[in-house]
């Protein structure tokens, strides 16, 4: 990227395990998330501010410079690190993804507020106090008989 491009871009990113299963337990968790870092930080001028989440999920803050496809970059990081957990060095042959992603963008003075939120999601999990904005994955296009909604999840 030319260095005369200034860009301030942050998103959290979301994803859920295969079929919401808990399969990212005390042992994968923190080997997908050390991963996970790894994967962004290859990219260049990519930054981490956190990675998180429960057993069936993962939350994810960062900086993207403008040159970054997402959708193909989210699956590259979701790819390798499944690849990694099953077949790397530990071999736990227990990681699958389900398919897509939530994304949301948000401005430079929101990041503390979104990186409390992903540092403290079994806080916030066990208390019921999700965010319902950082939580959806998917969107399901629903039709009524004289309107025509959107039900986001």
């Amino acid at each position: 990227m030319p260095r005369n491009v200034y860009w301030e871009l942050y998103y959290h990113l979301g994803w859920r395990t295969k079929d919401s299963a808990p399969l990212l337990t005390t042992k994968v968790e923190p080997l997908a998330h050390k991963y996970l870092t790894h994967r962004v930080l290859e990219t260049p001028e990519a930054m981490v501010h956190a990675v998180g989440g429960i057993e069936d999920h993962i939350h994810m803050a960062v900086s993207l410079p403008p040159t970054v496809e997402i959708a193909k970059w989210v699956g590259d990081i979701k790819g390798a690190t499944a690849h990694h957990i099953n077949h790397g060095p530990c071999g736990l042959g227990a990681l699958a993804w389900q398919t897509g992603y939530g994304i949301v963008s948000f401005g430079k003075r929101d990041l503390p507020w979104v990186v409390d939120y992903i540092n403290r999601q079994r806080e916030y999990h066990a208390a019921g106090r999700v965010e319902d904005r950082l939580e959806r994955i998917t969107q399901v296009e629903v039709v009524g008989p004289s309107d025509t909604s959107r039900v986001d999840h």
